[in-house]
């Protein structure tokens, strides 16, 4: 795979999981803490400091 698709799918799945801490903070705000991790790893990649 190339660096550049790698790139995009890190933005996408970036997204992706920033859309979901967000329903998860109108929806189940006790647990939104659960999905922290994974929106700060899958930005850290996008922005390749992973």
């Amino acid at each position: 795979m190339n660096e550049t698709r790698a790139s995009l799918i890190n933005w996408i799945m970036f997204l992706l999981s920033a859309v979901g801490i967000i329903l998860m903070l109108v929806y189940v705000r006790e647990y939104f803490w659960m999905a922290l991790p994974f929106v700060v790893t899958t930005f850290a990649r996008a922005l390749k400091i992973m």
